[in-house]
């Protein structure tokens, strides 16, 4: 009797040293498995503010200096356009001028006036060179020079009068139009090149932060989820810790010993701030849904664990 009385408490006795050694066993494992995680946690914050600090550099670069400089060749652009729109009903103008000239011309007696230089100097110009290639006689070849003199006082003449009429006027003045809107045109091409330059550059930016924003939304998804695994392991390592607890009966392990650490003030706000970060996320998916939107897998989980709770 009290041999198999002594077995028994042998085998209780050693039973209990395996369950708690499983016990222990447990609890390392869950306090190693949520240690694990809260460092991916942090590596996760860690890689958020490095976004978040990219994200307010390049916005800070596409405002004070891609869109000003943007902003300030598009003002140059607008500027020089109204210059050009001017320039082309000056230039409207000086042409019905012109062509009210002609008219008035024709119907008079100067009409003389407009042959054209050309025709003169293309018949000066043939005279020279007849006499040049031909073997002309000395009288044709003297009436030749005459008829050239000739040419050449009637072109000076020509000359002179329409540099005094106002045909001539009109012509310089519309020329001198032309000149200034061919330069605006260069201008604006110029102008507008550096401006849609610095409107790419903008763009291109613009998109970094996107796919940015991207990235962080993707690291805070596997952020909470990580965090709920962590607290899951967390939970885990306090039942068992609990159960310890009570089938020592008061006797507390030396792996007890210690006093339990007060809660880290630093970990109690980082848990804040993911439970904030979860229920922004939580009313985000709700407004797509509400609207109709396609929600991704993440957004439908919160949903629904949100309904559960």
């Amino acid at each position: 009797m009290n041999l198999s009385m002594s077995r028994a408490n042998t085998n209780t006795l050693q039973s209990s040293k395996n369950s708690f050694k499983e016990l222990q066993l447990q609890i390392e494992e869950f306090k190693q498995k949520r240690d694990n995680l809260n460092k991916k946690t942090k590596a996760f914050i860690k890689q958020l503010q490095e976004i978040d600090i990219k994200i307010e550099e390049h916005l800070n670069l596409a405002k004070n200096e891609y869109k000003k400089k943007r902003d300030y060749w598009n003002s140059k652009v607008k500027n020089l356009k109204d210059k050009k729109i001017e320039y082309k009903k000056i230039l409207d103008k000086f042409i019905e001028e012109k062509k009210l000239l002609l008219k008035e011309s024709r119907k008079g007696k100067e009409t003389k006036k407009y042959v054209s230089i050309k025709q003169i100097e293309k018949k000066i110009e043939n005279l020279e060179r007849r006499i040049e290639i031909e073997n002309l006689a000395i009288p044709e070849e003297n009436a030749m020079v005459d008829q050239i003199r000739e040419l050449a006082q009637i072109k000076q003449e020509f000359l002179d009068e329409q540099q005094n009429s106002d045909f001539f006027k009109i012509e310089r003045k519309i020329q001198i139009v032309k000149i200034n809107l061919n330069k605006i045109y260069e201008q604006l091409n110029k102008w507008s090149n550096k401006s849609q330059d610095y409107h790419a550059k903008m763009q291109d930016i613009y998109q970094t932060v996107n796919e940015l924003r991207e990235k962080k939304k993707t690291l805070e998804e596997e952020l909470i989820e990580n965090k709920k695994a962590a607290d899951a392991y967390h939970e885990k390592f306090l039942r068992v810790m609990s159960k310890i607890k009570k089938d020592s009966k008061g006797k507390r392990p030396a792996y007890l010993s210690k006093k339990p650490k007060a809660p880290n003030k630093r970990s109690t706000f980082r848990n804040e701030e993911l439970e904030k970060l979860k229920q922004d996320k939580l009313a985000v998916a709700l407004e797509k849904q509400k609207s109709g939107r396609k929600l991704n897998l993440y957004e439908a989980r919160l949903i629904l664990e949100s309904s559960k709770e």
